[in-house]
């Protein structure tokens, strides 16, 4: 198999462990960063790995999204994910829909776990049988994370922000239907659930900066509402 391991994680302080482990295990040429987006795509570049292997949060809850747009630049990097933590199955599932070749799972068991690296290991696809059951109970398999927009990242920074749809269509001169198609598919591509979990992964992603979550409506009126009896009495 041409290239060596590159494994990305942030415990710096466990890869002389990892390394060992991973070495014991026969993968070749183990070697470790903690590099981020634009600088991890230049050390794929320049180490050219026969294998990727990445921890599931990484990059938190968005690491399957980014592995997405990750292979839209290397599109046949061999990447697999690795949980030893607790990370759900349903959202680990969106690593294999987004185009990941392998997910491992300790959660499994230690046999199976090590079943799946060995897998890999051979450069072989593995997934784990918690992710596959998720992803078999679907009627139709999901579609694959689209890349961000310049417009949905306006739409996410206007939702972070606490703007309603109306007020987002207003504010970007878009209709309600165009505001909802775009909500659908940012939250479909990020895998989040509400307007909570977005500001998470917007925060994460680097969309918006905590800085810029101040933005006020147009017709901000806060609750209770003035009833129009009582309006300008004093």
């Amino acid at each position: 198999m041409p290239g060596g391991t590159l494994i990305v994680s942030r415990a710096v302080n466990l890869f002389p462990h990892w390394k060992k482990e991973f070495e014991a295990l026969g993968f070749r040429d183990v070697c470790f960063t903690e590099q981020e987006k634009d600088s991890l795509n230049s050390v794929i570049a320049d180490f050219k790995p026969g294998i990727l292997v990445i921890g599931c949060g990484f990059y938190k809850m968005s690491t399957p999204y980014m592995m997405g747009q990750l292979l839209s630049i290397f599109p046949t990097l061999n990447i697999a994910a690795v949980n030893i933590h607790e990370f759900p199955d349903d959202l680990a599932m969106w690593f294999i829909i987004n185009g990941v070749r392998s997910y491992v799972n300790m959660m499994d068991g230690m046999d199976e776990f090590y079943l799946g690296l060995k897998a890999v290991r051979d450069g072989k696809r593995y997934v784990s049988p918690s992710v596959r059951e998720r992803i078999l109970m679907r009627r139709e398999y999901p579609m694959a994370a689209g890349k961000i927009t310049d417009r949905q990242e306006e739409v996410i920074r206007l939702i972070c922000c606490g703007f309603k749809d109306i007020e987002i269509a207003d504010t970007l001169h878009i209709s309600r239907r165009t505001v909802d198609t775009h909500k659908t598919e940012i939250f479909r591509s990020l895998n989040v659930r509400n307007a909570v979990e977005l500001i998470g992964v917007a925060l994460n992603l680097e969309i918006i900066r905590q800085s810029e979550l101040y933005f006020y409506p147009k017709y901000f009126v806060t609750n209770p509402k003035p009833s129009k009896a009582t309006r300008g009495k004093k």
